[in-house]
């Protein structure tokens, strides 16, 4: 009979740029990121959208060491890869940042962890921020959000 595996440990994290969305799962392993199941390299041609992606990882030096599997929906590709930057650096934060209820938050005079330096390091970087930028509604009686038709006063 087969050996039973060792279960992973799954941290989750949930990405938002525009219309696109990200729902990430980051596992200790081998360093391979997998977006919709494809190699990012393969999904992502342009290297400014890989480097959002590889963003999060390089700042906290766990390229090698983690697998990253995403699924994105929604946007185009710059959108989607703000959504995998944003739930990449969630789940590195729920990852490094768990505290259980006896733990105190560092207060005045206190260093602040391991851990939390981690977390501060990727919102000080503005990893974990979300960008609100969204594309403005059309309006009745206009073109689109802002241009209307011409006005003839005769």
């Amino acid at each position: 009979m087969a050996e039973a595996k060792a279960k992973k440990t799954y941290y989750l994290g949930t990405g938002r740029r525009k219309t696109a969305v990200a729902r990430v799962r980051l596992a200790e392993g081998s360093g391979q990121i997998a977006i919709n199941g494809r190699p990012v390299e393969e999904y992502f041609t342009e290297d400014k959208d890989r480097a959002a992606v590889y963003g999060p990882l390089d700042l906290m030096e766990q390229r090698n060491r983690l697998d990253v599997f995403i699924n994105v929906k929604g946007g185009g590709f710059t959108g989607q890869a703000g959504a995998c930057c944003q739930g990449l650096a969630r789940a590195l934060k729920e990852m490094f940042g768990l505290q259980t209820a006896g733990e105190e938050q560092p207060g005045d005079g206190q260093e602040p962890t391991g851990a939390q330096s981690m977390v501060k390091k990727l919102r000080d970087s503005g990893y974990l921020t979300r960008d609100q930028r969204m594309k403005e509604r059309k309006k009745y009686g206009r073109k689109g959000a802002r241009k209307s038709f011409q006005f003839s006063k005769r």
